[in-house]
């Protein structure tokens, strides 16, 4: 990997997520093998969580999701716990630093490195803690490489998505990043068949021009859907053999894109769907996409009953023209995004919520 990111580091000191030494090895490429299914829940968080307690926050994900837990994120704890921070800590050979602006990439690991590795490494070890003898599936989340490139800025304060060559770096240091990120997990939790997510929540905006500039005034150009399909696949296929969720709770998720890309499921906010996503969504389905359905509100409101949170779900089955009985094996319940600004308590009834409201699915999906 070339360090042509500006503030990118040498060739020498290669560390990865948490630390960890580097092979050096290239970043894993395509080998073209379709990848194993691995049996999907029926629901599971998104992600973010509020409060700063790792093992609080893995005890309620590992006793709400038994047969899907995650491994929460707690951006509470401030700069370094942020989803953007976070994945900054699992980039190869480039490191960030927080500016007034944001986080902008930087010459070496400073504090701000160190910080969101340790707390990634803190919530690793809560996680494998509450895991003893697991075994099925368990989501890791990262922030996608056109949302960082979005969010990180260049030395000169731009977006590095102004830079088709600090996007190409990035992306090759994000994945292999996710290469020995992932490795740790199988190592700390042998049983577990880790679930790769990405969050993308800029991607939309990306493909559409929508951006701003470091000045607010003007917006980057649209990154051509070629690029960003082919640069999303380099990054989906790190996880080889395993599959890959792409989340993004923003309106008009490019699902026929996301497919291409080898997204074995699209995660999305059910209430932002329209009429115009369903030949895409569809098409989705019927390739065994699986749907990662957000139908419980992500911050503090009265929940609908069961039934009723799922009905939107039966709705869009009923207008897509899908069998009924292929719900449960379609489709997982999750938050429509994370519970950041949550309270605990609500993060908690949000949680056993979103089994309930996939029981009730499973149950009766007419």
């Amino acid at each position: 990997m070339r360090s042509g990111v500006r503030g990118g580091a040498p060739e020498s000191g290669r560390e990865g997520a948490a630390g960890a030494k580097t092979s050096g090895r290239p970043c894993v490429r395509s080998t073209g093998e379709r990848k194993q299914p691995v049996p999907f829940a029926p629901a599971t968080g998104v992600g973010s969580l509020p409060g700063g307690d790792a093992r609080e926050a893995a005890r309620t994900v590992t006793g709400s999701f038994e047969t899907f837990p995650h491994l929460p994120e707690l951006p509470a704890r401030g700069p370094g716990a942020d989803m953007i921070g976070r994945t900054t800590a699992l980039l190869v050979e480039l490191y960030a630093r927080v500016e007034p602006s944001g986080w902008r990439i930087g010459d070496h690991p400073g504090r701000d490195t160190r910080r969101a590795r340790s707390w990634l490494r803190e919530d690793l070890d809560a996680l494998e803690e509450f895991t003893q003898d697991y075994q099925g599936p368990l989501k890791v989340q990262a922030v996608g490489p056109w949302t960082l490139a979005a969010a990180l800025e260049l030395r000169n304060g731009e977006s590095a998505l102004s830079d088709p060559g600090a996007c190409r770096d990035l992306a090759a240091s994000l994945t292999e990043g996710l290469r020995l990120h992932l490795a740790e997990v199988r190592r700390r939790i042998p049983g577990a068949r880790p679930v790769l997510q990405l969050d993308e929540p800029s991607l939309t905006a990306v493909l559409r021009g929508h951006v701003k500039t470091a000045s607010g005034y003007r917006t980057h150009r649209a990154v051509d859907r070629q690029l960003v399909e082919a640069t999303l696949r380099d990054v989906v296929d790190v996880h080889d053999g395993g599959p890959v969720v792409v989340h993004s709770c923003a309106p008009d998720v490019p699902f026929a894109l996301l497919r291409r890309a080898g997204a074995a499921a699209v995660s999305f906010d059910l209430s932002l769907l329209t009429e115009r996503d369903d030949e895409a969504i569809g098409e989705a389905v019927e390739n065994g996409t699986r749907l990662f359905a957000g139908v419980v509100p992500g911050t503090d409101t009265a929940l609908l009953d069961p039934a009723g949170s799922v009905m939107g779900v039966r709705t869009l089955w009923r207008r897509l023209g899908l069998r009924p009985g292929l719900l449960p094996e379609a489709v997982t319940i999750t938050p429509a995004c994370g519970l950041a600004g949550a309270s605990p308590q609500y993060a908690r009834t949000a949680y056993a919520h979103c089994v309930r409201a996939a029981r009730s699915l499973a149950d009766n999906p007419e």
